[in-house]
């Protein structure tokens, strides 16, 4: 045998071969595969394909195996593979054709629904709206079942960015939550994840729970609530919010992080993301005095926010170094990826305010996490549930192998 020969690939199955798909049904339990495929081996034919599924107790098996040749052959398998069947308490059916599967058109994606629930009606919406644009649904399978019911459409024959479009016009419509990412690889491939932090990673606001003890609660909420839907400035509201800080001893400061939520989800995001090789990353508006806290805590691997001045023991109403605002949350997010050397194209950026868009567009895939209605309609997908887990979802990684790597831990 010569070398090439040795690495040459097997010849494909032609489109005029004989091929039989043979499916199983009925009540689940072990020996099941075993069983079919023990009846098939004695009449020597290849196995083509096999797809299995079981769904509440109940298994469809189905095998795609050339034929054994010749009518009395193929008629002695089909009355052996009925029989057995029949023995098992299981339902068979046979059916005689040519060739493999249809090959998969071109421009393949993962669409990923985030139902709380899923309803029928919506899942009919998101079926529609994908074979609305000439693609085909190749395989659905469930991701999780809580806290929010998760399921997964393998999708070929649209472009990525046309199947985004539609399926953001039916995840508005219908109330769920639809991400859209191009199949490959680079979605297997070690990334970085970086997060907004108020009202993203954690369930506050940094700078109201300081203005609770400067007693200016309302003014600060205010001009918050303005430049989150961007009708401000945001460099210009954060210096106007923290001169309202002025002379807060800085005992304060100790005070802001014992208060700080982190949001429901999110150690077990941060904990999944470190086990799959993952970098993770936070930058914020906020203030260091409370995101260094969160990076010793979580074990981020990187950190960037303003820094509240402070001398002779007092917050000064100032903030030192250059400001983190819009852009400065996208030039972060670069920098970031570049030190962990990670392609910005493999890059995940979660945020919920105006002034993480560059920074979400920015990132090979902008999650807006319970963001406003700007956010949303700017963002690649969003998220409109209150659990900051759900993100492992669109990766692509089950709840199963979440917990599974919690149990084994």
């Amino acid at each position: 045998m010569t070398p090439s020969q040795a690495t040459a690939p097997p010849a494909s199955l032609s489109d005029d071969t004989p091929t039989l798909l043979v499916k199983i049904f009925g009540r689940d339990r072990p020996g099941i595969t075993a069983g079919l495929f023990e009846t098939l081996a004695p009449y020597a034919v290849d196995v083509v394909d096999i797809e299995q599924l079981v769904t509440r107790g109940r298994i469809t098996l189905c095998a795609l195996v050339t034929s054994p040749g010749g009518g009395t052959a193929e008629g002695e398998l089909r009355a052996t593979v009925h029989s057995w069947a029949e023995a098992v308490g299981m339902e068979a059916e046979i059916i005689s054709g040519t060739g493999d599967n249809r090959p998969r058109g071109t421009g393949r994606s993962h669409v990923t629904v985030l139902g709380h629930p899923l309803t029928a009606g919506s899942t009919a919406a998101i079926a529609a709206g994908i074979t609305g644009t000439g693609a085909n649904i190749d395989r659905i399978f469930r991701l999780a079942k809580y806290p929010v019911t998760a399921v997964e459409f393998d999708v070929s024959g649209t472009a990525t960015e046309t199947l985004r479009t539609v399926l953001a016009q039916q995840a508005a419509r219908h109330g769920v939550d639809v991400a859209v990412v191009a199949s490959g690889l680079a979605r297997r491939a070690q990334r970085l994840v970086v997060m907004d932090v108020d009202s993203t990673l954690i369930q506050d606001e940094v700078i109201e729970l300081f203005a609770e003890h400067a007693d200016c609660a309302g003014q600060v909420a205010e001009v918050t609530a303005r430049a989150m839907r961007g009708e401000l400035d945001f460099e210009q509201s954060l210096h106007a919010r923290v001169e309202l800080l002025a002379g807060l001893d800085v005992s304060v400061v100790e005070q802001v992080r014992k208060a700080v939520r982190l949001t429901p989800g999110a150690r077990t995001l941060v904990r999944t993301l470190k086990r799959l090789g993952f970098q993770v990353g936070v930058v914020s508006g906020g203030f260091t005095q409370v995101t260094d806290a969160l990076q010793e805590e979580l074990g981020l691997d990187f950190a960037s926010a303003n820094t509240l001045e402070v001398v002779d023991g007092k917050l000064t109403g100032r903030v030192t170094g250059e400001v983190v605002d819009r852009a400065g949350k996208a030039r972060l997010l670069r920098r970031f990826a570049s030190e962990a050397g990670v392609p910005l194209a493999q890059t995940v950026a979660i945020g919920d305010g105006a002034n993480d868009l560059d920074m979400l567009n920015a990132a090979g895939l902008g999650v807006a996490f319970n963001a406003k209605p700007v956010v949303r309609e700017a963002a690649h997908t969003a998220v409109n549930v209150p659990f900051l887990d759900t993100v492992l979802y669109l990766l692509g990684i089950t709840r199963d192998e979440v917990e599974a790597a919690d149990i084994a831990e």
